[in-house]
């Protein structure tokens, strides 16, 4: 977040952390530096039982590397030596003591990526001991299974082995060895084509289960964030190494479908642990539901709190040269100062809503003072557009746009102006799943967006024989969401709104934003006129209107007679029977309304 930002404050906590972190590891004075006692790797040597101490040892190192790497904080790497050379004591010792095969036995437990941080303190000290730790922490039971390209991950903890094959993208770099390059090329390609949800995430329960057998596997504990996390970094080496569109492509639907979510809304500390796949389920409505801000702190925290603060660092991909290159492969509004090209880019991207189906992106720069670079810039068209209706302009001039799945390559100088207009649309993916009995076990997604149901209980869709997707469903006009309502009324000092319940309206406390309880207490205003504009309640007073319980599309809020309840049911032939007046407050108060059945004048809500 610091690189990226350059915010003084985090310039200093983050060097306070390092002192602080430095003062215990002096202290302690061997080297180690964890919040646990080293006795934990005395029971993990002994094949004993414990719970993932590398983990969290992985995690410091790649921090503090990260220090040193992205801030020069020359403490850091010192750290972060000293730490290395006492685990490589340790595993000297086990191996000596007993034998290598004793020092793979105990890799049977979480390491996360020790492999991948020890290449890359190996790439910057060139310390042979570096080099060979991190090959030792290379699962060969592993690794060798994709060596020989076997379909065989089934039965694995996801987030034990997805770091490690990271690590072995590292040894690729360092070494140059193209086995471990052709490893990670094929590890893509049976998790993405056997083991991937439509979100791009993997696992049921943190482990992989049986290939293109999904269709079993729907329920609340799906894809654990932190795969997702590291299947990101995977991709990234992916595409860095091959320019592969494909590689952006899954980088984007993992990015927007596996971390944007994981958090709930812009609440600080909210955020969850899976990613439930499952009908009739939620993030809230599963095993671990949100965590909380104090009392929660599971690895998928960790990772997606570091998540959050690098949505920006795949966005952009220099290509050396005698002319500067700059792949966009994500879009999304930002800056760029890109210092070879001579220019600061920006790039802006409007919010896709299904009432206008583009996706709009804006490019402009201007050149550093005194600085004129020609360059080029290469658009990722994403596999999931269409040629059909699809339109790039620079400085107002046509481009010709090649087929989805490739690149737009741009000559680029300071203070040109480019548009790239998008077609999105609606589309449906069959699961990872072989058996003829899933076929019809399918995701909706509208461009990159994988699209949730709200339904209450009715959860096959019904498509008939339609030639197309868009034939079965369509978008939800854009002045609907001004329609959407939640009726309120204060007693005493506490809050109640009109509330759906089982079909039946009753007033329930005012609920919590995000929860099935606002969702029940949510209803759209259906005019006369549906084209109706309104930006707030008030220009709704003298319209007539039903109301359209969000929860039951389709069906709206009718009067059952003087002192019987308000049902939500389908709308009666007698449209005036279910159809309300919205009037001012009867309470006389500012900004309140209430409805005047139409049928039964004299008659309110």
């Amino acid at each position: 977040m610091w690189a990226s930002t350059q915010n003084d404050t985090l310039k200093e906590k983050m060097s306070a952390v390092v002192s602080a972190l430095s003062a215990c590891q002096k202290k302690m004075g061997t080297g180690y530096l964890s919040a646990f006692p080293s006795e934990l790797f005395d029971r993990f040597e002994a094949i004993k039982p414990v719970w993932a101490p590398y983990y969290t040892i992985h995690k410091i190192l790649a921090g503090l590397l990260d220090q040193y790497t992205f801030a020069n904080d020359a403490q850091a790497l010192v750290m972060t030596t000293w730490m290395v050379e006492y685990f490589y004591n340790r595993v000297q010792n086990v191996i000596r003591t007993h034998t290598v095969e004793r020092h793979w036995l105990s890799l049977n437990e979480e390491t996360g990526g020790m492999n991948d941080v020890l290449y890359r303190l190996f790439a910057i000290t060139g310390n042979p001991k570096h080099l060979l730790l991190a090959h030792l922490f290379d699962k060969p039971c592993f690794l060798g299974l994709l060596a020989v390209q076997a379909d065989d991950i089934s039965g694995f903890h996801a987030n034990t082995h997805i770091p490690i094959v990271i690590g072995s993208q590292m040894r690729y770099e360092v070494t140059g060895d193209p086995l471990y390059k052709t490893i990670s090329t094929f590890f893509m390609e049976i998790v993405n084509s056997s083991h991937s949800y439509a979100t791009g995430g993997t696992s049921v329960s943190e482990f992989w289960s049986d290939p293109k057998r999904l269709a079993s596997t729907l329920q609340t504990e799906n894809e654990e964030s932190c795969t997702t996390y590291n299947m990101l970094k995977v991709s990234r080496h992916l595409f860095r190494w091959t320019k592969e569109v494909a590689y952006a492509d899954y980088y984007e639907r993992a990015l927007t479908n596996g971390v944007l979510g994981i958090q709930r809304g812009t609440e600080p500390g909210v955020m969850i642990y899976m990613l439930p796949q499952g009908r009739g389920v939620s993030k809230a409505v599963s095993y671990h539901k949100w965590g909380t801000p104090f009392n929660s702190f599971w690895c998928c925290y960790g990772t997606g709190i570091e998540s959050f603060s690098k949505l920006g660092d795949s966005i952009y991909f220099e290509e050396e040269g005698s002319v500067p290159s700059l792949y966009i492969i994500q879009y999304e509004s930002s800056t760029l100062d890109w210092k070879s090209g001579k220019i600061v880019l920006n790039q802006k991207v409007d919010p896709v809503v299904s009432s206008d189906p583009y996706l709009h992106v804006t490019l402009t720069s201007s050149s550093k003072e005194g600085a004129e670079q020609s360059s080029t810039l290469n658009l990722r068209i994403p596999i999931w557009t269409s040629s059909k209706g699809a339109k790039a302009t620079l400085n107002a001039q046509n481009l010709d746009l090649p087929a989805p799945g490739s690149f737009l390559q741009v000559k680029w100088s300071g203070g040109d102006k480019l548009t790239l207009n998008l077609p999105i649309s609606i589309r449906t993916e069959q699961i990872k799943d072989d058996r003829p009995e899933y076929a019809s076990v399918r995701a909706i997604l509208y461009g990159p967006y994988l699209l949730s149901g709200y339904s209450s209980g009715d959860w096959d869709i019904k498509t008939g024989s339609t030639g197309s997707d868009a034939d079965w469903i369509s978008p939800v006009p854009a002045s609907y969401n001004n329609h959407l309502v939640t009726f309120s009324q204060e007693s005493g000092e506490s809050t109640f709104v009109l509330t759906n319940m089982n079909q039946s309206i009753r007033m329930e406390k005012f609920p919590k934003a995000g929860t099935d309880a606002a969702i029940r207490a949510t209803f759209r205003l259906i005019f006369d006129d549906t084209s109706e504009k309104i930006s707030s309640i008030e220009e709704a007073i003298g319209k007539t209107v039903m109301l359209e319980s969000f929860d039951f599309p389709g069906m709206v809020l009718v009067p059952q007679g003087t002192e019987n309840n308000l049902v939500v049911t389908d709308p009666p032939n007698d449209t005036a029977t279910s159809s309300f007046g919205i009037v001012h407050g009867l309470d006389g108060k500012d900004n309140s309304v209430s409805l005047e059945s139409v049928t039964q004048k004299g008659c309110y809500i």
